[in-house]
């Protein structure tokens, strides 16, 4: 009964944790959309993100969301017994783990640099730099993995209603459309911006990427990389004894 309660609460914190997680990214995404039709626009969505997410309870959420789901994963990962999974359950694992990799260069130019460095990120500044440093495609491939994990998690959990099955044609096509066009909204808006001159004065200059960054990034990714291992090991070790 107890192991029961722990197992649903577990559940519980994992969508709770989730759907906070995925209120943030679709916020990033769909103002990346409103990017085909308008920079300005997507200015406007992007000041209004901030706005949200870097307040205080926005931070503390949004930051103690990703901690909650973060821990909740490395525990899935030491607790399993076996690796027998469905094609869904490896496809969601690998969404779920590689996109922090992904994003903790975005962070650190980002968040780090907004805090640190006393950076104000506007989407001229942002695809400017990205744009200067070669690094479009790598903030385009980053749109995926956290949108597909969320809406795989999302489908696991709500799989078994009628009406989701009824639904599953439609969310699928949503789950694709949503990253793609928001990957052609991030690449317009430096197609605006290069077509106005912005990126061509700007290249070779990144004030968004000072040398402190790189232990940042360095750091960051090394501590990642060491609690999924240690995850791993203290698992095994674990099941031996």
């Amino acid at each position: 009964m107890i192991q029961s309660l722990q197992s649903l609460t577990a559940r519980q914190l994992r969508l709770a944790s989730g759907l906070v997680l995925m209120s943030y990214l679709t916020m990033h995404l769909f103002t990346h959309i409103v990017g085909l039709f308008s920079l300005d626009a997507a200015e406007r969505g992007l000041q209004f993100s901030i706005l949200i997410w870097q307040s205080l309870p926005g931070t503390v959420l949004l930051y103690g969301a990703f901690g909650l789901h973060l821990w909740l994963a490395l525990r899935t990962i030491a607790m399993r017994t076996h690796w027998r999974l469905p094609l869904i359950e490896w496809l969601r694992l690998w969404a779920g783990f590689s996109l922090p990799m992904l994003l903790i260069s975005h962070v650190v130019t980002t968040r780090v640099a907004t805090s640190a460095y006393g950076f104000e990120p506007t989407y001229g500044k942002v695809v400017t730099s990205l744009a200067a440093g070669g690094a479009q495609a790598w903030q385009v491939a980053l749109l995926a993995p956290g949108w597909v994990h969320g809406c795989l998690g999302l489908w696991v959990s709500l799989r078994h209603r009628p009406t989701a099955q009824w639904l599953r044609p439609w969310l699928f096509a949503f789950m694709v459309a949503v990253p793609v066009l928001s990957a052609a909204g991030f690449l317009q808006m430096g197609h605006d911006l290069e077509a106005a001159g912005v990126v061509a004065i700007e290249r070779g200059s990144d004030p968004t990427r000072p040398a402190a960054q790189g232990a940042w990034r360095s750091g960051l990714l090394g501590g990642y990389l060491g609690l999924v291992v240690g995850a791993v090991i203290w698992g095994r070790w674990r099941r031996r004894g």
